[in-house]
């Protein structure tokens, strides 16, 4: 009787990570960065497209994050260019307008945070 329960538990949590996502479109927004323990973010313009099907694409001048998002984590891959950078998986989770993870491996904390819709073009 428990292994039915904790599996609903588990989808509605997956479910939740997903539904909680802004709708797609284009925003203006920020990137924020912290590495160390306690240190202060550093935060920059970026342009953030979020996609359907789980796709998030980060623009910070001429680098990119490309997120793919599943149920709770994430696939990273930063580009330069065609030239890619890094990658790595990490959990994840919506917080209103804010997508927070973590590279663990490197002691970095990322918030995307999406700001204002951009106009269609």
């Amino acid at each position: 009787m428990r292994r039915p329960l904790l599996l609903a538990a588990l989808a509605a949590a997956a479910s939740t990570a997903v539904a909680a996502a802004p709708a797609p479109g284009r925003y203006d927004g920020q990137l924020c960065v912290a590495t160390g323990a306690g240190a202060p973010p550093s935060c920059g313009a970026a342009l953030v497209e979020l996609r359907s099907g789980g796709r998030v694409d980060v623009r910070v001048a001429d680098i990119a994050w490309r997120l793919a998002l599943r149920s709770s984590q994430l696939d990273a891959l930063t580009m330069h260019g065609n030239t890619q950078i890094d990658e790595f998986s990490a959990d994840y989770e919506w917080a209103g307008d804010v997508l927070r993870f973590t590279d663990a491996a490197k002691g970095a904390a990322y918030e995307v945070r999406i700001q204002a819709l951009r106009p269609a073009r």
